[in-house]
């Protein structure tokens, strides 16, 4: 293995395209394979950010005996099979969330994905965000003492397209699932979910039988409370926040804008430019960090990633909101199963 670790990418979408840009900004890696089926789309990528190999198929990548490690960012369907093909090649993964819709065949890969020889790292960037990732570290120094309740407000600032939005598995498993991995990194053993769903705003996402609108409510095995609020729209940006409470006091990670100038007149005071507007802008140093810890595993040192068993233990918290929205009951459920 290189000093520099050659990366191969799956999938030139939106989200590829993220990874693309943070493969280029880390020292340690270089873009190496670029696969999509839509050659075009892998060319054009593999121009952008100078990978010297392009591919139609992933057996090509993962056989190639030329690459290091890889970045799955293709549609959900083909996460599965990616890890399991990547694991055979003792090749390490980076899988987007989530690692399918449908945990049957999540608790197939289970077992490989467990004993498997290479890192198997789920997507969940958030967790690297320096912001949130501080506001964990003074949880778990104990600023607060214990963690009674924790708030997560996350609003994207428009629906993604229609398109989209037909396969992406509902606001619980798309969505609201990078809050439920939030909410496990402060409270991993979580023992029941509460969630209601409303169509309050878009035909496009009522048509396709998905809510735009979401309040769900965790509680810990210890008892602690995780209220969790999304929305499909937000007129003033894209809303991150999270609180954190305790019997030692507050600690709260407010939004983040492009500029922490402040505007004072006569018609307004403390005016500030609207929150950012793009999950990328508010998200580059997290994706950045994300692959740098990675790296670190790729590496074999002492990994702070979030892995397979952190993914499924999303997904199954998002099958459990999906029930409760849908029948209107609390769904117990068992992590550790």
């Amino acid at each position: 293995m290189s000093d520099k670790l050659k990366i191969g990418l799956m999938g030139t979408g939106r989200i590829g395209q993220v990874h693309a840009a943070s493969v280029a900004a880390v020292p340690d890696t270089t873009l190496h394979w670029v696969c999509d089926p839509f050659v075009d789309g892998a060319k054009a990528t593999a121009e952008r950010y100078g990978a010297a190999r392009v591919a139609t198929d992933p057996a090509e990548v993962l056989d190639s005996g030329d690459v290091d490690a890889i970045i799955v960012a293709s549609p959900t369907p083909t996460h599965v099979d990616l890890i399991s093909a990547a694991i055979d090649a003792a090749i390490p993964v980076l899988c987007e969330k989530p690692i399918d819709l449908d945990i049957a065949r999540v608790d197939a890969l289970r077992e490989k994905a467990r004993t498997a020889s290479v890192p198997v790292i789920l997507g969940f960037n958030r967790r690297f965000d320096p912001h949130f990732a501080e506001l964990h570290r003074r949880v778990e120094r104990g600023d607060i003492g214990r963690l009674e309740q924790l708030t997560i407000t996350s609003r994207d600032p428009e629906p993604a397209p229609a398109a989209y939005i037909a396969v992406s598995g509902g606001i619980f498993r798309d969505m609201t699932i990078h809050d439920f991995d939030m909410a496990r990194f402060f409270i991993p053993d979580i023992v029941e979910v509460t969630a209601r769903g409303a169509q309050q705003f878009s035909t496009v996402i009522a048509e396709a039988g998905d809510y735009d609108a979401a309040v769900v409510t965790l509680r810990g095995a210890g008892g602690e409370l995780i209220t969790i609020t999304n929305s499909r729209h937000s007129a003033y940006g894209y809303d991150q926040r999270i609180e954190a409470f305790g019997p030692g006091g507050l600690l709260q990670v407010g939004n983040v804008g492009p500029t922490v100038v402040r505007a004072y007149g006569a018609e307004s005071v403390e005016g500030i430019a609207p929150y950012h507007s793009f999950f990328l802008e508010r998200y580059t140093e997290a994706y950045r960090l994300e692959l740098a810890a990675f790296v670190e595993a790729i590496r074999g040192r002492p990994s702070t990633s979030p892995g397979f068993e952190d993914g499924r233990a999303a997904l199954v918290l998002a099958d459990a909101a999906v029930r409760s929205a849908a029948e209107g009951v609390s769904v117990d459920v068992d992590l550790n199963a």
